[in-house]
């Protein structure tokens, strides 16, 4: 596995990729290298009959077209990183093409469920005003949850009404904070942070009851609460929040240009799946009020 701990080593120093994605990859990679090794091939000399083989297995065990796209994709990526490492002499991904995927649209939240969802937390508490600063944060920014959890005190600036946050590929973007948001935030280190920091030195912004760094497990059973709480029958997501901003920006006539600036897409065509969204409900709306529709 030695050629695999140098790839996602690649991927966290070099690529600045997350821990959760380097996971991801591993989890992928290793799927794959333990298949090959079934077949009595290392890595290093996987045809691309071996892969489509692998790719074959997968669809036999029926496995999603998304899974399958996303195993591939991760195994393109290794072998480009074998061919400039100079560790083999041809691409054997070279020509191969992905699963085709179906378009599947984010779950979103109506305006009225997310202020019944943001309503819930019991603000006189610590825990309950952490938590209402955390969810009006993260529909006002739009942020990633990952990206939420990553900030420190320092990021945020209650005065100029923004945070500073670092996204995928380490890229920075500057986020605009709405009133409320940034209301509840102040209130937070104000009155409840302080509470739960154990340690002076604790940078990060959120933290769970033993005072330290919320986690992404800690967040979502925090949300799936709420969720319950507010009867809110819906899926919910980790991103869930994220969706909703994006949509609920576009219905009210924000700009596609901008709603891809402040949620950090590299390309304007991921930020498009919204525009579907919105378009949905503007054909909702005719259909409701038009009286030969």
């Amino acid at each position: 596995m030695g050629v695999l701990c140098d790839f996602l080593s690649f991927l966290q120093v070099e690529r600045g990729l997350s821990r959760n994605t380097v996971q991801s990859y591993r989890y992928d990679l290793e799927h794959f290298i333990s298949f090959l090794s079934g077949q009595g091939c290392r890595p290093e000399q996987a045809t691309q009959t071996a892969i489509l083989s692998f790719m074959n297995y997968l669809q036999m065990q029926n496995r999603s077209a998304r899974t399958r796209s996303r195993k591939l994709a991760a195994i393109r990526t290794f072998y480009r990183y074998l061919l400039q490492e100079g560790r083999i002499g041809l691409d054997p991904t070279e020509n191969l093409t992905s699963p085709k995927l179906e378009r599947v649209l984010p779950r979103v939240l109506s305006v009225g469920e997310v202020e019944l969802l943001l309503s819930q937390p019991d603000t006189r508490t610590v825990i309950g005003l952490r938590d209402k600063a955390m969810l009006e944060l993260l529909y006002a920014t739009g942020m990633r949850v990952s990206e939420m959890l990553s900030l420190n005190t320092e990021h945020l600036n209650l005065d100029l009404g923004f945070v500073r946050c670092l996204g995928k590929g380490s890229r920075e973007r500057i986020i605009p904070v709405g009133e409320v948001a940034l209301r509840y935030s102040r209130e937070y280190l104000s009155r409840g942070r302080l509470k739960l920091r154990k340690n002076n030195w604790e940078r990060a912004l959120f933290l769970n009851r033993h005072g330290s760094r919320l986690s992404r497990q800690g967040f979502w059973k925090i949300l799936k609460g709420y969720a319950r709480r507010a009867g809110i029958t819906k899926e919910i997501t980790p991103h869930v929040l994220r969706h909703s901003f994006a949509t609920h920006l576009l219905e009210n006539g924000a700009d596609l240009r901008v709603v891809q600036e402040i949620l950090g897409h590299a390309d304007v065509t991921t930020t498009q799946i919204y525009t579907h969204l919105s378009q949905g409900k503007l054909r909702d709306v005719y259909e409701k009020a038009h009286p030969r529709s």
